[in-house]
C-alpha cells in the first residue's frame, strides 16, 4: 500500500522567478544537489518533510512526465500562519488572492483556504485546518 508523496515535480518556465515566489514568498528553502553519477544540479524546493524537484521546461530532467508543461499544477499547502497574515503577504508582494477565503475540505478536515498564482500560473491553495 501506498503510505506519503515522497516528493513531486513542478516544470518552471523562469527557474528563478520560481525561486523567489517559492522561497521568498512562500518561506521554502532551496536545496542544490548533484546525484551520483551526474553532472546535471538538481533543484529543490524544501520545507517540513516534504520537497518539491523543480524541472526547467526547456529541459527538464529524465525520465520525466510524458507532457512535462508548466502551469498545469493545483495544490494546497497547509499553513500555520492565520489566513489574515497570509493575505497582508500576498498583498505585499502583489500578488493577487483570486479567492477566499473560504470553506473547504481538505484530508484531514475542514480548511480555511485562499488560492493564489504562481509564476507559472499554478493555482496554490494556502489553508488552515479549522476545527
Amino acid at each position: 500500500m501506498i503510505k506519503s508523496i515522497d516528493h513531486i515535480v513542478l516544470t518552471a518556465q523562469d527557474i528563478d522567478k520560481t525561486i523567489q515566489f517559492y522561497c521568498g514568498v512562500l518561506g521554502m528553502t532551496l536545496d542544490r544537489s548533484t546525484p551520483a553519477g551526474s553532472s546535471s544540479e538538481r533543484l529543490a524546493l524544501c520545507f517540513g518533510f516534504q520537497k518539491i524537484n523543480l524541472h526547467q521546461a526547456a529541459s527538464p530532467y529524465m525520465p520525466h512526465a510524458q507532457n512535462p508543461i508548466s502551469g498545469a499544477v493545483d495544490i494546497c499547502f497547509l499553513s500555520d500562519t492565520p489566513i489574515e497574515e497570509w493575505i497582508k503577504i500576498f498583498t505585499q508582494y502583489s500578488i493577487p488572492v483570486e479567492e477566499g477565503p473560504i470553506a473547504k475540505t481538505g484530508a484531514t478536515g475542514p480548511l480555511c483556504s485562499i488560492y493564489v498564482r504562481d509564476p507559472d500560473g499554478n493555482l496554490i491553495e494556502v489553508s488552515n485546518l479549522t476545527s
